[in-house]
């Protein structure tokens, strides 16, 4: 059982984060950059640790985190989600530093990160996909798999990373090049890595996920889905769970 947990957000995230430990019993410690000192969520946790830096860099910070978290004497860090809660080496930094990491492992993070190894991993345990290139490719890949797919036209998208970055659809030949050199550079600038790969493109789909959570001892339940389609640059604005009809 955890005793004592490091919360690495801010705002309403830590503040359910706070709660839910609250009512398990576990005592919490808040985390603040230096501009969030009044910010409502280092009132609602039982003991506060201030970082170094201002805005969301300071949430970034790796060391700091830790060190906030070991300096509190915590036995377990809560990433929330956003900031750090995709970050493998944060995972390996938290087992390393002997935190208990409230998520993924470092290598689920790293395998599910990677878009290409994820489609594989998911088409070896037969899982449905939308077709797709095999893996990363460059122009002339995806010319190639857009010329089989013209009438539903491609989604290009970034390998690596999330959050709606380094992709765009393309239902024209002609806008391929244009697509593929502006999905490269976002994704570099992003995530320091321009590899692409390209999905046969789904128009008015709706964006389904499936909330699954697990004790790290085998036990694994799935939570009920929610419906994340209302979006604005493929960022969700709205989540209804459970999804309607």
């Amino acid at each position: 059982m955890l005793k004592k947990l490091l919360i690495a957000n801010r705002g309403e995230i830590a503040i359910r984060i706070a709660q839910a430990a609250a009512e398990l019993g576990i005592a919490t410690v808040g985390i603040h950059s230096e501009d969030d000192a009044t910010s409502l969520h280092v009132r609602r946790v039982d003991e506060v640790r201030a970082l170094k830096g201002k805005g969301a860099a300071a949430y970034l910070d790796i060391a700091g985190v830790i060190a906030a978290a070991k300096a509190a004497g915590c036995d377990s860090v809560h990433p929330g989600y956003g900031f750090l809660s995709e970050n493998a080496e944060f995972a390996r930094a938290c087992t390393a530093a002997k935190l208990v990491f409230v998520g993924p492992t470092p290598d689920q993070l790293d395998l599910f990160g990677d878009k290409a190894r994820a489609r594989a991993h998911a088409g070896k345990h037969k899982v449905p996909l939308l077709p797709g290139t095999d893996g990363a490719t460059d122009l002339k890949g995806i010319r190639a798999f857009f010329d089989k797919h013209a009438k539903a036209g491609v989604m290009v998208k970034a390998i690596a990373g999330g959050g709606g970055r380094g992709m765009r659809p393309v239902r024209k030949a002609g806008d391929l090049a244009e697509a593929v050199e502006r999905c490269a550079a976002e994704a570099k600038a992003a995530f320091g890595n321009p590899a692409l790969y390209a999905e046969r493109l789904v128009d008015r789909a709706r964006h389904i996920e499936v909330q699954i959570v697990g004790d790290g001892k085998g036990g694994i339940a799935a939570l009920g889905e929610r419906d994340c389609t209302v979006q604005r640059r493929n960022q969700k604005i709205v989540e209804l769970a459970p999804s309607p009809n």
